[in-house]
């Protein structure tokens, strides 16, 4: 039977599954998997959690085919937190068989990309970005710190087998319309929860026009649909930019069965694309540019996992070649990658864009999650990045549209929002899956030759120790480094009081915020459990602190959990006492973090019961044992009278995992 790319490689992984399961013919959906991981990534913000649970598995050496261990988040060093968790993280590869990226070699993504990922191969993160790896053919998911440490003992991952949305794309890219605008055309359509359990998988004649950096803008991005991942095939393309990077014997071809059966199609023509906007405050708020024109931009920065590649640095420097950034803007740039960031200096592409008057920002996440250049009070900013959540950027009252480089750049000069199109530039000409303008092009300075040396040079990449070596290795331990706080024991029956009521898309930024006063504490949970869910409730904390933390629960919305994989927007809740969540619906990654740390989540059988619950109101949860054990609905009472039930979707294991009192907990106790 013809099999759907996402499924050949999920196939090629199979450890387990509850469905009936024969290699060659589709799998049940929905149904548990349990599939091989080849890769683990790790960036600084959750590693140090990840790495002090690998630790208590007791395995000495990562059973992983590669695992890398990434420093790009927490580079703003105001104080000693950073950078005793870069020594940490450092310490820790070095004694268990990593690959280390020292502050300042780029976003784990992007130099994941030049330098390791293979097609045909899973890829696991810490990182709700990891998906960027499907721009290459990898099935490459992101998960929460414990997920992926289990991953790097030899464990397998389980998540349900996603259902597979196939993207025909047909056309070619106008000038001034790029990559972005065609993930944010699968948002607008799609919105961030309509990939839930899904699987988008991108085919058509349309693809072969698409570079691999371009490729893993929308895998990247995809994100933000609430998918699993997102994947292309690996093809000539492919191939090309292994070899430029150095890593043609990497390469693999990898494609869909002809004739094979997807979920469902959505087709996009790109050449009937024109650029777009995701307006405040969601990533599926999209209005085309041409509705915008005329408003005014304070602030431009061009960056971030999604759009940081050599291409995209081009693709401004080609629109802001001869110009200035225009009075009243401040405009910065980080590049993805040291690589990039070199290779952007021979070709000349960095003199143009300081010359432009950009500013340019360390090859780190940077602005993405709060940590610098923020915008001002009130400001207009236009990012490249993937997420503008309600005071994401640094400033409360920010309002921050995403858009592609074209259309950043292109305001950056004019000073307001501009279709790039309208700007009369040399449009650049692709050659063998590079910029005709970068490699052979009048004033050409980069050819291919000097984008492999360069990107060969791995030097801030300390690869693992022997493990002779690594035996030697002492863990550096710093004083804002606390051990990971145990679960609650699980309880069969809890009376719980409603601490908060939440409303739709509530992010786990909202949970768990990022920026600078908070990321530097990821590594010590009672510490950053102070900020569990103050952007909802500036309360929360000090009602937690006064009820001496008892058990208690969240009731929220449509798509609680949306946006990063960060694990700490459960750790915190766990550790102030927070036993269950009952929503309208989860996004994936949250709901699996909230059942590794043995809250038990919810979804309102009947919507409309979310009406009936108050904050403050007494939920009874009733013979949890029996739910967990045989499957049935979740009965919940409300303040002894009402009653109502929730839909049990979790899977045996995840049963398992919650009676035992979270995922290390299960592991311990042999679990598998």
């Amino acid at each position: 039977m013809a099999l759907t790319l996402a499924e050949k490689i999920i196939q090629n992984h199979i450890v387990s599954t509850e469905a009936k399961f024969t290699k060659g013919e589709p799998i049940e959906r929905g149904k548990d998997i349990a599939i091989k991981i080849d890769q683990t990534l790790t960036q600084d913000a959750t590693g140090t959690m990840a790495y002090l649970q690998f630790e208590t598995i007791g395995v000495p050496r990562v059973k992983t085919e590669l695992s890398v261990s990434y420093i790009d988040h927490n580079t703003l060093q105001t104080d000693f937190k950073n950078m005793d968790d870069h020594r940490y993280l450092q310490s820790v590869a070095a004694k268990y068989g990593l690959y280390f990226s020292r502050p300042g070699n780029g976003i784990c993504h992007q130099v994941h990309l030049e330098c390791f990922g293979k097609p045909g191969k899973t890829l696991l993160g810490s990182d709700s970005h990891t998906p960027t790896g499907g721009g290459i053919g990898m099935i490459a998911i992101g998960a929460g710190g414990l997920d992926v440490a289990v991953a790097m003992g030899g464990g397998a991952f389980h998540t349900p087998m996603p259902k597979i949305f196939g993207v025909k794309l047909t056309g070619k890219l106008n000038k001034g319309v790029g990559a972005k605008d065609i993930i944010l055309e699968v948002l607008r359509r799609e919105t961030v929860k309509g990939g839930t359990g899904a699987v988008y998988e991108y085919f058509g004649e349309g693809v072969e026009t698409l570079t691999v950096p371009m490729r893993a803008t929308i895998t990247n991005m995809g994100a933000e649909l609430g998918a699993t991942c997102s994947v292309f095939p690996s093809d000539q393309s492919t191939k090309r930019f292994l070899e430029s990077m150095g890593r043609g014997q990497d390469w693999t071809e990898q494609k869909a069965d002809e004739g094979c059966t997807y979920d469902k199609i959505i087709e996009i023509n790109l050449s009937e694309l024109h650029a777009l906007a995701a307006c405040p405050h969601n990533p599926d708020v999209i209005k085309p540019i041409s509705e915008l024109a005329g408003q005014k931009v304070t602030q431009v920065v061009i960056g971030s996992c999604t759009n940081s590649s050599l291409d995209d640095l081009e693709a401004v420097a080609a629109i802001v070649k001869g110009k200035h950034i225009a009075p009243g803007v401040e405009a910065g740039i980080a590049p993805g990658s040291r690589t990039t960031l070199l290779m952007a200096s021979k070709a000349g592409i960095l003199e143009t864009l300081i010359e432009a008057g950009f500013r340019i920002l360390e090859s780190a996440c940077g602005p993405c999650i709060g940590q610098g250049f923020a915008p001002n009070s009130e400001g207009i900013t236009l990012r490249t990045f993937n997420r503008n959540f309600k005071g994401r950027s640094g400033t409360a009252d920010a309002n921050v549209y995403l858009v592609s480089p074209e259309t950043a750049a292109a305001a950056a000069v004019t000073g307001v929002f501009t279709e790039a199109e309208t700007m009369g530039y040399e449009d650049a000409v692709w050659v063998n899956g590079m910029r005709y303008s970068m490699l052979e092009g009048k004033d050409a300075r980069l050819s291919l030759s000097d984008i492999t040396q360069t990107a060969q040079n791995r030097g801030m990449i300390i690869p693992p120790l022997s493990e002779e070596e690594a035996s030697k290795v002492e863990i550096l331990r710093g004083p804002n480094i606390k051990p990971c706080p145990a679960c609650r024991e699980y309880k069969s029956n809890m009376s719980l009081p409603v601490r908060l009521k939440a409303k739709d898309n509530v992010s786990t930024d909202d949970i768990m915020p990022a920026g600078a006063k908070v990321l530097p504490l990821r590594s010590n949970i009672p510490e950053i459990s102070k900020f569990t869910l103050t952007r909802l409730d500036e309360t929360f904390y000090t009602r937690s602190e006064e009820a001496n933390f008892a058990d208690c629960c969240v009731v929220g919305g449509e798509n609680y959990g949306q946006g990063s994989s960060r694990e700490h927007a459960a750790l915190g809740p766990m550790y102030l006492g927070v036993r269950a969540v009952i929503t309208k619906s989860f996004a994936r990654i949250h709901k699996a973090n909230l059942i590794n740390y043995g809250i038990i989540p919810m979804t309102f059988t009947d919507p409309g019961d979310y009406d009936k619950i108050s904050q403050g109101d007494t939920l009874e949860l009733v013979d949890l044992d029996s739910s967990l054990k045989n499957g049935t609905p979740f009965i919940v009472k409300i303040n002894g009278t009402k009653q109502i039930t929730c839909v049990n979707d979790i899977a045996k294991r995840s049963a398992d995992i919650l009676m035992a009192g979270g995922l290390a907990a299960y592991t311990r106790n042999g679990g598998q």
